[in-house]
């Protein structure tokens, strides 16, 4: 079936709505994750177990669940963004079940992984049903600031939160650990995408011109002025760096794009370096964060992870030693922060480079949705989404390859996580709905017009060409 759009000179463009090739290319997902898994069993017990049917009828399963509500509930959304979240996920599943046999083959990662995507492919399905219609969000931009930030902050609060290998952004709830930080990160953008549109016109006007450069009024300067708080707080308090830098770096590229102005970007990124400054010369940790980054080999037993890491990025070479057939769990944390190096060990740098262009095109595809998007809300709220993986694959697989200071970020639908996979499936489907409704005909167009050849343009006198 397929759609059309009106253009300003009265031309409607025939748009199809390519939910098989969405299907197509869910089928290629489903044969990347399902043959990473058997050529583990193969290179590595000689033999597939008998439970191939059942690991590969469960993922099909699921992927086909996620098409059918995405064909019955958005049929009009960009039919890329599913398949890409879906060959992640499977390559993440893979490996993550490759290194369950190091040291040996007792562990069940990855059957808690698979659960942790059954729950995020839930709640990708609950958000397409909830959110008919992503302006709603608009309406409680103060709310869900205030949420994101006590979210952000909960690992502080003394019995609740706990540190992990030096790092304090994990909270603990019984017998179940959860990194709020996760869900702040959705919040957070909605939130800034309401305020900023909201309050555009303000933070627009011209302030003090330095150097050639206009710089906004100082009354103008109190949210950059809470999220740089907010984001020392989060570096020097729970020793994430990482974290704190993909929040201001969020609030400042969605501010900037709001208001046009180049004073708030130089202003931002000087006030996070001023901060960073501040952070290394008094406080050690931070300081740890840098020597590693800068002099590794100077301290074997300190960094220890990073050196292993690239010597597994050595080992793998350009082709990679193929699945099983590498050593990735001599890298520390293999399965979580550094599984970019374990791919990139038995997958090869080439291997490595796909996922990276994976990502790339996913980010691609949500700025894309931003660009087509009828209301501002919606246009800056999937930017900020969109951005918000990009720095963070750019953060992670730059602190693993030593591009940049370690920041103990997950790759996103890869890394072992479940308070990262279900964030990040939630962000799939908001920004699947913001295409939906991209892509979906006018209500006036859809009852006036017949459904026109796919092949055929009509033109403002009725005919066509």
């Amino acid at each position: 079936m397929s759609i059309g759009q009106e253009f300003d000179d009265g031309t409607v463009v025939v748009q199809a709505k390519r939910r098989w090739t969405e299907l197509f290319m869910l089928l290629i997902a489903w044969a990347i994750g399902f043959g990473g898994w058997a050529l583990t069993e193969l290179n590595i017990n000689h033999v597939v177990p008998n439970t191939w049917m059942i690991v590969g009828g469960v993922w099909l399963a699921v992927i086909g669940v996620a098409h059918i509500f995405v064909r019955i509930v958005i049929p009009y959304a960009d039919p890329v963004i599913l398949p890409i979240a879906f060959t992640l996920n499977g390559l993440g599943l893979a490996m993550i079940h490759r290194i369950d046999y190091i040291p040996d083959p007792h562990y069940h990662r990855m059957e808690t992984q698979a659960l942790w995507t059954a729950l995020g492919i839930v709640l990708f399905v609950a958000t397409l049903l909830i959110l008919r219609d992503h302006r709603n969000l608009q309406r409680y931009p103060y709310v869900l600031f205030i949420v994101g930030l006590v979210f952000l902050m909960l690992p502080l609060i003394p019995g609740l939160g706990m540190e992990t290998l030096g790092s304090r952004v994990w909270i603990r709830i019984g017998s179940y650990t959860f990194q709020p930080a996760e869900i702040s990160k959705v919040m957070l953008a909605i939130a800034f995408a309401g305020y900023l549109v909201d309050n555009r016109d303000v933070l627009s006007r011209a302030g003090h011109k330095i150097l050639g450069v206009t710089l906004p009024r100082a009354r103008d300067l109190g949210p950059i002025a809470v999220m740089w708080v907010a984001t020392m707080l989060v570096i020097v308090y729970q020793n994430d760096l990482g974290t704190g830098m993909l929040f201001y770096g969020m609030f400042v590229v969605m501010l900037y794009i709001t208001t046009e102005r180049g004073g708030w970007a130089i202003l931002g990124a000087v006030s996070f370096l001023g901060g960073a400054v501040l952070a290394y010369t008094f406080f050690g940790h931070v300081r740890v964060r840098f020597d590693s980054w800068l002099h590794p080999f100077t301290n074997y037993t300190q960094n220890y992870q990073i050196i292993q890491a690239q010597f597994g990025l050595a080992w793998g070479g350009l082709a990679g030693r193929g699945w099983g057939l590498g050593r990735p769990g001599m890298v520390p944390l293999a399965w979580s922060d550094f599984i970019a190096t374990s791919i990139g060990e038995e997958l090869g740098v080439t291997g490595l480079m796909a996922v990276i262009v994976l990502f790339f095109v996913l980010t691609a595809r949500g700025m894309r949705t931003s660009l087509g998007c009828r209301d501002e809300f919606g246009k800056l709220m999937v930017v900020g989404l969109s951005f918000t993986l990009s720095l963070q694959v750019f953060a992670i697989i730059g602190g693993v390859t030593r591009l940049l200071p370690l920041t103990g970020l997950t790759t996103p639908f890869m890394s072992q996580g479940g308070s990262s996979l279900i964030a990040n499936w939630v962000i799939v489907a908001i920004i699947m709905i913001v295409s939906h409704r991209n892509r979906k005909p006018a209500d006036d167009f859809v009852a006036t017009t017949p459904t026109p050849d796919p092949q055929q343009v009509l033109t403002p006198d009725g005919g066509t060409r």
